[in-house]
């Protein structure tokens, strides 16, 4: 598909959606934010449409971010995210319990450090000291269901691992999951940002592929690109810079997506990834082998386009 510039796309995360109702409670979410993204877009660039996007569904408590993220096996919360710009900027951050927005702290990692990626306290303590609003802690929604699985465990029927951890992410997923956003300004500048709140259960302290460049996000001046999904699975592939390392070599944003996912479920299966991509022709893609994959795209053509729920309509 190809729209005018500038162009926000985003998504409320890869996975076993277990029900309309909950897509369309997704996409209710992504439809804001690429509204309030756009108006941003028309008088700023790429860097803060995305930023804005991201912001809006780590707010929302719908979504695996923010404040919808889930917890740890030990109930806490460990957050990560990124962002780039087609300028070869690049900010992350990894396992943050403190900043209800862990895509501003990335930004400013990107804007105001020498680093790419830090981690854990001190990326904590950073936002701290930036005065950044802190996390309240995860929603009742996401406790409940920490509870429940621990009940199970303590029955003798804990999570598996990491057969294991692929098996419980495809059956969690319906809470959603990782939140992603890309944009191509009037300029021709392209930026991607990502947010998650991980997998739910997971070791504390594992990092997922969304603070990692290559893998869960990455913008050229051709093109990009936000993944989501298993992350250790888009780790080992580095999903976002073979999409945008295809769009270079010639193809166009919905054939890349769609070529990287293809190859992607031949090497680790299907229910483990999915992805979003923009390019500076103006051609979005977005693919995934999963039950749905919600995604929103607003442009100069003035209509929302959603999309990424359409197995779920067939059912």
């Amino acid at each position: 598909m190809r729209l005018k510039p500038p162009i926000i796309l985003v998504h409320g995360g890869a996975g076993s959606w277990r029900s309309l109702d909950l897509v369309r409670k997704a996409h209710e979410v992504l439809e804001k934010a690429v509204n309030e993204a756009f108006k941003v877009l028309r008088n700023a660039s790429a860097l803060e449409a995305v930023v804005e996007a991201v912001k809006i569904m780590e707010d929302s408590g719908v979504l695996n971010a923010g404040l919808g993220s889930v917890t740890d096996i030990l109930g806490g919360i460990g957050m990560d995210a990124g962002v780039m710009t087609s300028d070869g900027k690049i900010g992350a951050v990894a396992n943050v319990s403190y900043p209800r927005n862990p895509i501003l702290l990335a930004r400013y990692v990107m804007e105001y450090t020498d680093h790419v990626l830090i981690v854990g306290y001190g990326a904590d303590e950073l936002a701290k000291r930036l005065g950044l609003e802190k996390h309240p802690g995860p929603t009742e929604r996401v406790k409940k269901r920490y509870e429940e699985l621990l009940r199970e465990a303590l029955r003798g029927k804990p999570p598996s691992w990491f057969r294991r951890s692929y098996e419980l992410a495809r059956k969690l997923w319906y809470l959603g999951d990782t939140v992603g956003a890309v944009a191509l300004d009037s300029n021709g500048m392209l930026a991607a940002a990502v947010s998650t709140g991980g997998v739910i259960m997971k070791l504390p302290g594992r990092v997922g592929d969304s603070a990692i460049p290559g893998a869960g996000f990455y913008a050229s001046r051709k093109a990009a690109a936000v993944a989501t999904g298993i992350g250790e699975t888009i780790i080992k592939s580095f999903l976002t810079l073979r999409a945008v390392t295809l769009v270079e070599e010639g193809l166009k944003a919905d054939e890349a997506a769609n070529k990287v996912i293809e190859d992607h479920s031949r090497v680790h299966g299907k229910d483990t990834a999915g992805i979003i991509v923009v390019d500076n022709e103006g051609f979005i893609g977005a693919s995934f082998n999963t039950i749905a994959m919600p995604w929103a795209a607003l442009s100069s053509d003035g209509k929302v386009v959603l999309g990424g729920h359409e197995k779920l309509l067939s059912k």
